[in-house]
């Protein structure tokens, strides 16, 4: 599927609520139906340099936001740790890990990171930002968990 316009006036920022619940959740669980309109691209994250995302959006978007669906890619084969380098640098994770609520109950976990160039620790900051959003552990255990 190829990038589409919207009409003027319409915009897709969706809270992080619905971004797990309506998004992330319902791809895990069931993948989305064919017949509902795809906004969020599948996009290895890991193999990207963040200047390249982009063009990778079906929602071209000028306030400079755009979402992906990017699988985890763990640093060791049974590790827990993920591996977030790319060719050109590596995101780091900035910041505590904050809690995504849907009424009373935690649903999911939003991480902010920031992308170096170059390699750690001697990694230069740059200002791209990524939030990484995935489902509470005990939503996972069916499957691997995605990131946005």
């Amino acid at each position: 599927m190829g990038t589409f316009a919207l009409p003027p006036g319409f915009r897709f920022h969706p809270t992080d609520e619905e971004l797990i619940f309506n998004y992330l959740k319902v791809k895990l669980k069931n993948g989305l139906k064919a017949s509902e309109v795809e906004v969020i691209p599948d996009v290895d994250l890991y193999r990207c340099e963040p200047w390249d995302l982009p063009e990778k959006s079906f929602l071209p978007n000028t306030d400079m936001e755009w979402y992906f669906f990017s699988p985890r890619d763990r640093k060791y084969p049974n590790g827990s740790r993920t591996n977030r380098a790319t060719e050109a640098g590596y995101w780091k994770a900035t910041g505590r890990d904050r809690k995504v609520y849907s009424l009373a109950s935690t649903i999911g976990i939003k991480k902010t990171l920031v992308f170096y160039r170059g390699r750690a620790p001697q990694g230069e900051r740059t200002d791209w930002v990524m939030h990484e959003y995935r489902l509470e552990e005990n939503e996972c255990e069916a499957g691997p968990c995605l990131q946005m």
